[in-house]
């Protein structure tokens, strides 16, 4: 795990190499162990190690014996070691024991398709010097990250942070428009968009290829969900093979050359990874875990302390407080680059902390919800669509995943969800499929009252409605479960794995997703949706894949929480004078975009600590962070 940073143009510079050296250091958190810099006339290259797997041999960037390929690469490739093999008798010799030296040779020698062969998290720059070609690319879920910009005069910048390209002096912070109304919207930006202006991710499940003779660029997608329905093996199958992948998924995860731990929450996701785990990694194994004082609604210990009872592991603990949340805050959104998904990403910061004082890896369940469809609000679009087909006759998927008198015994998950449901059917009840779940997921429906004029003036809910539709509809599919899933695979999972890379970046800790498998993940998508989501059970493939391996208190769990943060109790009190100096004060940024009583009117709201508060103070923190401009 690392930074990566670099320029490539026409010319590389003295003043070049000095913006590198500047933008590899402000990422020195992320790779601590070693640091590397590579020029030559078409490019400059940056690297910050956090050393994992070859402790000795596997600096970068690394070269190919000719001199024609660099690399700088980010992220683990878990099946180099087999890829290894193949390039080995194919008569390529090796000179580390590196994952970077086999990514190196093996795109070196098949070209960039061969990125399909992966089985990785990764972002990576290669630059080949007889085609004058920067070829890059990033893993199908966008677990490492990667930033791109153009400089006035031509070059091309990229970096693992965005803070890095704004070393470059003629790189400004500028707010994207249309980014904001995404994040006001969703609490994330959709496809390749971030919130500064003129600044940009590569996607998920692609690749770059800039060519230095022609300025051409090129970025296309490599790897795809699908949704081609497998309807030829059982539900024992499945289960079975789930399993199957899985304990694979973790003996190629769990290769390293340090001591690797796990986050143990209590819940489903992280308890199959930390027994998985368990089962095979050699030595003593630690897990690590965040709750809070403020009631049961708060902690899930008891369920952690269980499950690392079950597993013979030690279990290391911390408390977050509402000071913490206050000093944290801040910095938290410095390493995010970008406002923040949700607060959960404050505790994930205190665990990753903890466990950065034992391990240097760390294996996380994110993906699960996603993935196995875990979200309440599945639950609650389906009871919508039963009492629909009940009462109009109607089958828009074909055939009914569940129906009204299936799914009842289940509802119990939405029992902490009843304002969400007064809310969702006062109004276009039995509307269509993609206007109902973008009522579920739009974040502020009734945000443009609280704008100011002129930025209410340029808020198009029409071009919201009609970016979410270009997602909702991709997978050609008539099941509601697996276009709900799909949205959320693209577009929430990535803003969770954001928090995942940075949060634990931030500690010189490198995460690894083993439910991000996308052997697991393909099986799943094929996975007929009437088996993945029986009865309304949410996770019920996974429940049945694990119902031999898991205590049954954890199993058989409907009190999902997430991981939830005492806000509305300490906005009444602790933090109360942090949020009103934050948003309300004379200095404050987001006044530009709210009006001012209307900043009032939501830090006035005791009642629960709601999401345009939570967007307006991470808006005002990245505002002040990064001195971002209009």
């Amino acid at each position: 795990m690392c930074g990566i940073a670099g320029i490539v143009g026409k010319k590389i510079t003295d003043d070049d190499e000095k913006i590198v050296e500047k933008m590899k250091t402000i990422l020195r958190y992320r790779g601590p162990d070693d640091e590397g810099i590579a020029r030559s006339e078409y490019f400059c290259f940056g690297h910050q190690r956090l050393s994992i797997i070859d402790l000795k041999t596997g600096r970068q960037p690394m070269h190919t014996e000719d001199g024609r390929f660099s690399i700088v690469f980010n992220g683990e490739i878990y099946n180099y070691i087999e890829l290894r093999r193949e390039l080995q008798k194919k008569g390529l010799r090796f000179r580390t024991s590196s994952d970077t030296e086999v990514l190196l040779k093996l795109i070196a020698h098949e070209g960039l398709d061969a990125v399909k062969k992966l089985n990785g998290m990764f972002a990576f720059a290669l630059f080949d010097r007889k085609n004058k070609t920067l070829l890059a690319a990033r893993d199908p879920f966008g677990i490492k990250p990667f930033y791109y910009t153009k400089t006035p005069k031509g070059n091309f910048l990229f970096a693992s942070e965005i803070k890095a390209l704004l070393c470059h002096p003629k790189v400004t912070a500028r707010v994207c428009r249309e980014a904001l109304q995404e994040y006001l919207t969703f609490q994330f930006c959709l496809k390749n968009k971030t919130l500064f202006k003129n600044i940009f991710k590569l996607e998920p499940g692609h690749t770059l290829q800039l060519n230095m003779g022609s300025g051409n660029l090129q970025i296309k997608k490599y790897w795809e969900l699908d949704y081609s329905v497998d309807t030829h093996h059982t539900e024992k199958y499945f289960a079975d093979r789930i399993l199957e992948i899985l304990r694979d998924a973790l003996r190629l995860q769990l290769r390293s050359d340090v001591p690797i731990g796990s986050y143990l929450s209590g819940g489903l996701d992280s308890s199959a990874v930390a027994f998985l785990a368990s089962e095979k990694y050699q030595g003593a194994f630690r897990c690590f875990h965040g709750h809070f004082k403020e009631g049961a609604a708060y902690d899930e210990l008891h369920y952690a302390k269980e499950m690392a009872s079950t597993i013979h592991c030690k279990l290391d603990k911390i408390t977050p407080t509402a000071r913490d949340f206050i000093k944290y805050l801040p910095e938290l959104i410095y390493h995010m680059d970008e406002p923040a998904a949700g607060p959960g990403l404050f505790p994930q910061y205190l665990v990753s902390k903890l466990a950065a004082k034992n391990v240097k890896v760390v294996l996380a369940g994110t993906g699960g919800d996603e993935i196995f469809g875990g979200y309440a609000r599945y639950s609650l679009a389906y009871l919508e669509q039963c009492l629909k087909g009940a009462i109009f006759e109607t089958q828009e998927e074909g055939k009914y995943i569940v129906t009204l008198d299936t799914i009842i015994p289940n509802l119990n998950v939405l029992k902490e969800y009843v304002p969400l449901l007064k809310n969702f059917w006062q109004d276009g009840l039995f509307d269509d499929m993609d206007k109902r779940y973008f009522r579920l997921i739009n974040r502020s429906p009734d945000l443009p009252g609280l704008l100011r004029p002129e930025i209410s003036r340029s808020w198009n809910q029409k071009r919201m409605f009609s970016e979410f539709q270009d997602v909702f509809h991709n997978p050609k599919t008539k099941s509601y479960l697996n276009k709900m899933t799909h949205f959320d695979q693209k577009t929430l999972l990535p803003a969770l794995l954001q928090v995942e890379d940075r949060v634990s970046m931030a500690c010189s800790l490198e995460s690894r997703v083993p439910l991000l498998d996308t052997r697991l993940v393909n099986l799943i998508t094929r996975m007929p949706p009437s088996m993945k989501f029986q009865k309304g059970k949410n996770k019920y493939i996974l429940r049945k894949a694990l119902r031999h391996t898991l205590p049954k208190n954890i199993l058989n769990r409907t009190d999902k929480m997430g991981f939830p943060v005492p806000l509305k109790e300490w906005s009444q009190g602790p933090i109360r004078n942090f949020i009103k100096e934050m948003i309300l004060s004379k200095d404050s940024r987001v006044r530009s975009i709210f009006k001012p009583d209307a900043l009032e009117k939501i830090s006035r709201n005791e009642e629960r600590f709601g999401r345009q508060l939570w967007g307006a103070l991470c808006l005002e923190l990245w505002f002040r962070k990064f001195n971002v401009k209009w």
